[in-house]
C-alpha cells in the first residue's frame, strides 16, 4: 500500500463525515456547467455564484517575511502554543513519538510569525523489529531539524501535479470534463474511458486506493497495470481517495506537453516562484539537509531498501524513478510557504504568475458536492476537520502526506500552516492519526483575534473536545411584557458533531427547553433556528440574535456548547446579552452589576 492510500486507511479520517454548511455555496456540477465553458479547451468564465475561496484572491502580489505575532494579526501566547504542543509529540503519544522531528511554519499575510524546527531530522539507523524500538546513529552522527530541512512530501505533491494541470487548462492544452482517454487512448482499458480529468482531480474516477506497480519490473510493465486496472465503482458515483488518480493526470501531462514531470515542475512552479530547494530526486549533495524516513524493509514495506534518506520513501514513485504525480517531491517549509502565499495572492508572488486569480478560485471550489464529507477542489482537499483542526472552513484548502507532512490555507484569515515532519522514521506504524496537525491547527486557528461585538470582552465557549460548557443568566421575572432575548452571536464548530444550544427552565433548572431563535448577519436575510440550535460554518463574522422567550416569574436561560471527542472548530462566542419585557430591560451584560450575575462552566471572558 502506497503513502497516499495509507493515509487515509489509518484512523484519521474518524468522524470526519456528515454535514457540511456551506457560506456561499461549492459549485454543483450543474452550476459548473453554467459557469465555465471549455473553449478550445481553455477555461472560459462567466459569471458564477461566488465560490469559497472569493477571500483568496484579494491579497496582491504579497511576498513572505519573518516578522512577530502582532505584525501577521497574531495573537502570540496561542502561536507559542503552538509550538510546545508540536514538542509534546516528541515524547510517547501515546505510545511512540509521532515523528523524530518537524519543522514548524505559521503565518498571516505577507508575515511568518512561526518558523520552528523542532527534535531530529535523522536519528535512527535502523528499526529494531524484536524489541519495536529505534536503533540511534551515535550521537555526533544524528542531525537535528532546521528551518530548512528538506522532507520527503509524500502525497502533498498531488498539489504540484494539480496547479500544473490547471494551467495546461489555462493554455487551452487540457480541457477539465474532456475524457483521459482522448489524450491517452491506452488509459481506455478496463472499461475506463469515460473517466473524465475533473474525476482525476477530485478523487472521483473509481479507482481504488492503489496497486504495487513496484513489482513490475519494467516502466512498462507497470503502465500496462495502469492501463488494463478496472475501476472499483463507475465513474463520478463515489469519492475514492487513489494515488493512481494523479500517476494517471502526470502521464496525460507528459504525453501533451512532451515534457517529464520534474521538467514541467521546475519551469513553470519552482523556477518562477524561486522555491530552490524544492525538486524531484533531490542530487547526493543536499542529503545532509534532508530528514530521514523509515527503514524500509519487508514486511511493512512493500521493498527491502533499508534506511531511506534522500530518496523518495513511497515504493512506487522509487520504482518509477522518483518521479510521480502522487509522490516523490522533496522541499522545506519556506518553500512551501511561498507557494501557499501565491495561492492565497490568487497565483501571483512578487513578480511572477503561475494561475489566474479565477483558476486559483476554482482550485479552491468544491465540486465534490454529492459527496458530503469529502469536499475536494482541483487538488485540494476542502473543509476537513480530521487535519485542519478549527481552521477548517468551507473556503481552506490543503493536502497531506503520509511522511508527515501537511499543508493548509485559509483565504478566511489569509493564514496558513506548514507541518513537515518525519513520522515514519524509524518506522511507518509507529504513528497513527493525525494529532499533531489537528493541535498546530487548532492553535493557529485560536491565534486569529474574534474581537467582542460591543466593549471590550466577551463570552468565549473554548475549543476542548469532549466537553459541555455553559453559560447561565440569573433567575428572570419575564411576566411583566412579551420577553424577548438580544445579543450578538458567533460560532463556528465542526458540523453537526458540536453544537450550540439556547435553553430556558422555568424550575430552577431541573428542566430545560431549547429557545428557537433567529440570527442575522450583515447585509444578509435573517436565519431561523427553530431548534433552538447552531452548528457548522457562520462565515465567522458577528451575528445578531433575537429570540422570543417564555413568560415566568424565574425564567433561567443558558447557552450550552458540547463537542464530541474528535475534532472542533473555532468554538463559540456571546456579546451583548440583554432580555427585555415590554418597555422595561430587566438584563443588561453592559450593567456591571447584571454581568457579574452570569454563572459560566467552560466559557471565559474573552478580549481577543
Amino acid at each position: 500500500m502506497t503513502e497516499g492510500a495509507k493515509d487515509r486507511t489509518e484512523g484519521e479520517r474518524d468522524g470526519a463525515g456528515g454535514d457540511r454548511a456551506r457560506a456561499g455555496g461549492g459549485l454543483t456540477r450543474r452550476q459548473w456547467g453554467k459557469g465555465v465553458l471549455a473553449v478550445g479547451g481553455a477555461l472560459a468564465l462567466t459569471p458564477f455564484p461566488a465560490g469559497p475561496a472569493a477571500a483568496s484572491t484579494g491579497s496582491g502580489r504579497q511576498t513572505l517575511r519573518h516578522g512577530t505575532p502582532g505584525q501577521a494579526g497574531l495573537l502570540a501566547g496561542h502561536l507559542g502554543q503552538l509550538v510546545a504542543d508540536a514538542e509534546a509529540f516528541l515524547d510517547p503519544s501515546p505510545k511512540y513519538p509521532w515523528y523524530a522531528g518537524a519543522v514548524l511554519l505559521a503565518g498571516r499575510g505577507g508575515t511568518v510569525a512561526v518558523h520552528q524546527p523542532i527534535g531530529m531530522a535523522v536519528r535512527y539507523a535502523a528499526y529494531d523489529e524484536k524489541t519495536d524500538t529505534g536503533v540511534e546513529f551515535a550521537a555526533d552522527q544524528q542531525i537535528p531539524a532546521a528551518k530548512d530541512t528538506v522532507y520527503d512530501l509524500a502525497s502533498v505533491s498531488k498539489l504540484f501535479t494539480s496547479i500544473l494541470a490547471v494551467q495546461q487548462m489555462e493554455r487551452g492544452t487540457l480541457e477539465l470534463e474532456a475524457t483521459v482517454a482522448s489524450y491517452l487512448p491506452e488509459f481506455a482499458g478496463g472499461g475506463k474511458q469515460d473517466i473524465t480529468v475533473r474525476q482525476l482531480l477530485t478523487h472521483t474516477s473509481g479507482f481504488r486506493s492503489w496497486i504495487p506497480l513496484y513489482k513490475a519490473p519494467t516502466r512498462e510493465g507497470k503502465l500496462q497495470l495502469i492501463w488494463d486496472e478496472v475501476p472499483l465503482r463507475p465513474p463520478g458515483t463515489a469519492y475514492l481517495y487513489s494515488d493512481l488518480n494523479l500517476i494517471s493526470l502526470q502521464l496525460v501531462l507528459e504525453r501533451i506537453t512532451g515534457r517529464a514531470l520534474d521538467t514541467l515542475l521546475r519551469d513553470e512552479i519552482t523556477g518562477p516562484l524561486g522555491m530552490d530547494r524544492t525538486r524531484y530526486n533531490p542530487p547526493a549533495s543536499w542529503k545532509p539537509e534532508i530528514a530521514a524516513t523509515e527503514d524500509a524493509r519487508l514486511p511493512w514495506s512493500g521493498l527491502d531498501r533499508g534506511l531511506v534518506w534522500g530518496e523518495v520513501h513511497d515504493e512506487n514513485a522509487y520504482s518509477l524513478g522518483g518521479v510521480a504525480g502522487h509522490a516523490g517531491v522533496f522541499s522545506r517549509a519556506w518553500d512551501l510557504a511561498i507557494l501557499g502565499r501565491t495561492l492565497l495572492n490568487g497565483g501571483a508572488y512578487g513578480k511572477a504568475r503561475i494561475l489566474k486569480p479565477e483558476t486559483v478560485d476554482l482550485m479552491f471550489t468544491d465540486f465534490n458536492t454529492a459527496f458530503p464529507g469529502d469536499e475536494h477542489g482541483l487538488g485540494f482537499e476542502l473543509y476537513q476537520h480530521w487535519y485542519m483542526g478549527a481552521m477548517a472552513t468551507p473556503r481552506t484548502a490543503g493536502h497531506t502526506g503520509f511522511t508527515g507532512t501537511s499543508l493548509v490555507l485559509d483565504p478566511t484569515t489569509d493564514s496558513f500552516l506548514i507541518v513537515l515532519g518525519n513520522s515514519v522514521h524509524p518506522v511507518r506504524n509507529w504513528r497513527s492519526g493525525s494529532a499533531p496537525r489537528v493541535a498546530a491547527a487548532n492553535n493557529l486557528a485560536r491565534a486569529v483575534p474574534v474581537r467582542p461585538a460591543r466593549g471590550r470582552t466577551s463570552w468565549f465557549s473554548g475549543t476542548a473536545s469532549a466537553t459541555t460548557a455553559t453559560l447561565t443568566l440569573p433567575a428572570l421575572d419575564t411576566t411583566a411584557g412579551p420577553p424577548r432575548l438580544g445579543c450578538a452571536l458567533w460560532w463556528d464548530t465542526e458540523p453537526r458533531s458540536d453544537l450550540l444550544f439556547l435553553e430556558s427552565s422555568t424550575d430552577g433548572g431541573t428542566t430545560w427547553q431549547p429557545v428557537p431563535f433567529t440570527t442575522r448577519r450583515r447585509s444578509e436575510a435573517p436565519e431561523d433556528h427553530p431548534a433552538g440550535t447552531a452548528t457548522g460554518w457562520s462565515g465567522r463574522v458577528w451575528h445578531r440574535l433575537g429570540a422570543d422567550l417564555p413568560s415566568a416569574p424565574a425564567l433561567t436561560l443558558r447557552w450550552r456548547y458540547t463537542t464530541d471527542r474528535l475534532y472542533v472548530g473555532r468554538g463559540a462566542y456571546v456579546d451583548a446579552l440583554r432580555v427585555e419585557t415590554g418597555d422595561r430591560v430587566v438584563f443588561d451584560e453592559t450593567r456591571p452589576a447584571d454581568a457579574a450575575r452570569i454563572a459560566t462552566v467552560g466559557w471565559e471572558p474573552s478580549r481577543d
